[in-house]
């Protein structure tokens, strides 16, 4: 277990082209970003109509929103599911509805839970073990989880709700990319048993990831409580005119899932191709862990291929998809560079 503790500070993300620039300054641009995982194939954009700017958004639509979500999603109905501007705003408000106590995150996984714990006034510790997270007060865990893609059975995740709730606690499921991943392990179905908050973000599998917008799943009271302190019109109006329409939009989900998946092995094969071992990830993203993973991020990066790496883990990194058959072959072409290069170090370290 990691105790985690000292100032709340702010956790470096994928994403970010500034930071690219800095980093690789003589790399030919633009940058293929697959640091982020967000499908680069987003929804098709469309003229929103002029009320989405010049009007505060309506009740009515919010209502919408929350229908088409609880359809998307499984949710029991639109009194379980919180809107807001993306899942981001709603962690430390999650974390705040149990008393401050012992949060235990389930790791490694997405930083900025454990932060929003910290803010919300809890103990926050890293578990490696799934079930350590019994002696939460507040569990967290991701599902499928980023960065490495690991699932976690329905039947566990419903006894450990149960055994939380029992004490009054609460369990925390990050289902970022359960658009990608095997829906059967959802939670959202069964948040109406209490003591279980589901998050869903839009962005990241419809590739909207600057309209912000995301949800909470949870009981209608627990509902209400995310809902008041959120307010009045927490949802802007062109994410309300995306996301209704997005979400109603079955072809294309299911179309999107049989494209990215093709992708996903297609990626697999590449970088098969070249000895890189995949570790795991969903059809949004692939898990890299190698010994020489910082040669391979800083190869890439010099040909304005970008990865995302991790601090705290100098042998991972994770690649999300190309987006266009250029991106494809700048991604082959950078990969192929380093391969040379490697092989050349390899022989010269042998004389």
């Amino acid at each position: 277990m990691k105790l985690l503790g000292g100032a709340i500070a702010a956790v470096d993300h994928g994403g970010s082209l500034g930071r690219a620039s800095a980093l690789f300054p003589h790399a030919p641009q633009p940058f293929v970003d697959l640091s982020t995982g967000i499908n680069p194939h987003s929804y098709p954009l469309f003229e929103l109509p002029a009320t989405a700017l010049s009007r505060l958004p309506e009740a009515g639509q919010l209502r919408d929103l929350a229908e088409n979500a609880a359809k998307a999603y499984g949710a029991p109905s639109a009194a379980h599911v919180v809107a807001a501007p993306g899942t981001q705003i709603l962690l430390p408000r999650v974390a705040s509805l149990v008393k401050p106590g012992k949060a235990l995150v389930l790791s490694p996984t997405y930083a900025e839970h454990a932060r929003a714990a910290a803010i919300a006034g809890h103990a926050v510790a890293d578990v490696n073990d799934f079930e350590a997270l019994s002696d939460a007060d507040l569990a967290v865990l991701v599902n499928p989880n980023n960065p490495d893609g690991r699932v976690i059975e329905r039947s566990r995740l419903l006894d450990l709700a149960a055994r939380l709730r029992a004490k009054g606690g609460l369990l925390v499921v990050d289902e970022a990319f359960m658009d990608v991943g095997p829906t059967e392990h959802s939670l959202a179905g069964d948040v109406g048993q209490g003591g279980i908050v589901v998050l869903r973000s839009f962005g990241k599998f419809f590739g909207l990831a600057g309209v912000r917008l995301g949800f909470a799943l949870a009981d209608p009271l627990t509902a209400e409580r995310l809902e008041a302190q959120l307010g009045p019109w927490a949802v802007a109006g062109p994410a309300l005119e995306y996301g209704i329409r997005a979400l109603a939009d079955i072809k294309w989900q299911g179309d999107m899932r049989q494209r990215l998946a093709g992708d996903a092995k297609r990626l697999d094969a590449l970088l098969g191709r070249f000895d890189i071992p995949v570790a795991g990830g969903t059809s949004l993203f692939c898990y890299l862990s190698l010994s020489d993973a910082r040669s391979l991020f800083s190869a890439l990066g010099e040909r304005g291929v970008l990865v995302r790496h991790f601090a705290d883990r100098p042998q991972a990194l994770r690649a999300g998809l190309p987006g266009s058959e250029a991106e494809w072959q700048r991604l082959e072409s950078a990969l192929a560079a380093w391969a040379a290069r490697r092989k050349d170090t390899g022989k010269e370290s042998e004389r």
